[in-house]
C-alpha cells in the first residue's frame, strides 16, 4: 500500500511513523510518501494562498499548485481523496474497502480551504472524520492513513483485526490479563476455565451488552440470534 500526502506541513507526519506503523515501514509493507505543495508555487516566496473572491475572512489555497502536485504523483491506479469536513463520514466498512487499494493521494486542506475548480478537476472522494472542523485535513489524513494500514496484510496479526470493535455491528468484548486480582476485583472465571466455546459464548454476550450500553444505534445492523435479542430485551427491563 502506498500513501502519497499533498500537504503544507509535511513534519506534522512525523509521529505516525512510530510503533505499529513504523515497523511496517521498515518492511515495506506500507510507503508514505510527503509531498510539500509549496514546492510547486511560482511564486519567489513560495506563497499557496490567497484571498477569497466575494470577501470573507481567512486564505485559501490556489488551485495551480495543488493541481500539479497532485499530477506529480498520480498514476493510473490511484485513489484521489480530500479530507473535508463535507465529505462522508468514515466508518469501518470504508476502511476496509480503501484497504484493497494499491495508490491513495490524500489531499489536506489548510486556511478556508481549497479553489473549489481544482477539487471539480481531480474530483477526489470526500471523507469526513466526523462532524467537527479542525484547522487543517493532515490530522484526518494520519487518521485514515492509520485506520487503513491496519488492514493490509502484515501490519498486524488478522486475529486482531476480526475480533475489534465495529465488526459484525458491535463494539469489542472486555478483555483482561494480569495480575488477576487487581484491587479485589478478579478475572472472570469463564476466561480461565480453558473451555473456548463457553469463552466464545461469553465474549459474545459481553460484545452485545457493551453495545447496547454504549452504542445501541449499533445494534440495528448487528445480525443477532432470537437469543440474543431476548437477551437485550432483558437488559432494557
Amino acid at each position: 500500500m502506498k500513501f502519497d500526502v499533498l500537504t503544507l506541513f509535511p513534519e506534522m507526519f512525523e509521529p505516525i511513523k512510530q510503533s505499529i506503523i513504523g515497523r511496517a515501514l521498515n518492511q515495506n509493507l506500507l510507503q508514505i510518501n510527503l509531498i510539500n505543495i509549496r514546492d510547486f508555487s511560482n511564486d519567489k516566496h513560495k506563497k499557496v494562498d490567497d484571498t477569497v473572491y466575494g470577501g470573507g475572512a481567512g486564505m485559501l489555497i490556489k488551485p495551480d499548485v495543488v493541481y500539479d502536485a497532485f499530477n506529480s504523483v498520480k498514476k493510473t491506479n490511484s485513489k484521489a481523496i480530500y479530507l473535508s469536513p463535507q465529505g462522508k463520514t468514515l466508518n469501518q466498512e470504508k476502511v476496509i474497502s480503501l484497504s484493497k487499494e494499491e495508490h491513495i493521494i490524500l489531499l489536506c486542506g489548510h486556511y478556508e480551504g481549497i479553489d473549489q475548480r481544482v477539487i471539480d478537476m481531480i474530483a477526489p472522494e470526500e471523507i469526513s472524520i466526523g462532524d467537527y472542523v479542525l484547522t487543517c485535513g493532515e490530522l484526518p489524513a494520519m487518521v485514515l492513513i492509520d485506520s487503513i494500514s491496519r488492514y493490509v496484510d502484515g501490519v498486524i496479526a488478522n486475529e486482531s483485526i476480526y475480533e475489534e470493535s465495529f465488526l459484525n455491528g458491535l463494539l469489542e468484548y472486555p478483555q483482561y490479563t494480569r495480575p488477576e486480582i487487581f484491587e479485589g476485583i478478579s478475572v472472570p472465571e469463564v476466561l480461565k476455565s480453558g473451555h473456548h466455546e463457553n469463552i466464545e459464548k461469553w465474549r459474545r454476550r459481553e460484545a452485545i451488552k457493551t453495545t447496547y450500553m454504549k452504542r445501541p444505534d449499533l445494534l440495528k445492523n448487528a445480525q443477532l440470534t432470537e437469543e440474543e435479542k431476548e437477551f437485550i430485551e432483558k437488559l432494557k427491563k
